[in-house]
């Protein structure tokens, strides 16, 4: 795999494991900010408010930097440390595995909770398709109408995604390039007068 490539879950998937009457609910989604999670988690507590616990683990970024593991009240590194391990072994990203725990009565001790929540979302990850996905950076590409057919043609050649287009007396097209082309894309860009590109955010 590349530099500019990852691996993610292309929908949202479950997995369950029961043991001793309790049952564990893992449910992985695809993410790419904290807002997402945010939101998810929130809607998983809403909707199942009677499990005694939701601990999640998620993944954000190509490079793998920006994690976290959450035992929402079950012992230390019980719950939230074993998903994100099913996370880092299956090598992806841009993920959030949430496990709801409804309690049957038994406590599992901390190997057995450990074993629950790994298997849980364990069932979940293979319950998903995983992808590959490209790093691509957006950019804005700002021309005069009458530059309208050389960028048309770089694009053609290129064939970067496009995002969003307004043609008027100025004309803008938003693109998502592929890091790996960013720089050959750009140069060409650049050798056409009245062409300005701004660089807006990675994805």
């Amino acid at each position: 795999m590349s530099n500019d490539t990852y691996n993610t879950i292309h929908l949202a998937s479950e997995g369950i494991y029961k043991e001793k009457g309790s049952k564990f609910i893992a449910y992985a989604y695809p993410v790419s900010n904290e807002e997402e999670i945010k939101e998810q988690i929130a809607t998983l507590k809403k909707e199942y408010y009677d499990a005694r616990h939701h601990c999640y683990a998620y993944m954000l970024g190509a490079a793998k930097l920006e994690y976290r593991a959450n035992d929402d009240g079950e012992p230390s590194s019980t719950a939230g440390k074993p998903i994100l391990g099913q996370i880092l072994s299956n090598d992806i990203t841009n993920i959030l595995i949430v496990v709801v725990r409804y309690f049957g009565g038994t406590k599992l001790g901390v190997s057995g909770l450990i074993q629950a929540y790994k298997s849980a979302a364990a069932d979940a990850i293979a319950n998903a398709e995983i992808i590959e996905k490209t790093v691509n950076d957006i950019y804005d590409v700002n021309f005069d109408y009458l530059a309208m057919n050389d960028v048309m043609k770089i694009i053609k050649e290129d064939q970067p995604e496009q995002l969003a287009q307004d043609f008027n007396l100025t004309c803008q097209i938003t693109l998502s390039i592929r890091q790996s082309e960013v720089d050959k894309i750009i140069e060409k860009f650049s050798k056409i007068e009245s062409v300005k590109t701004e660089f807006v955010k990675t994805i």
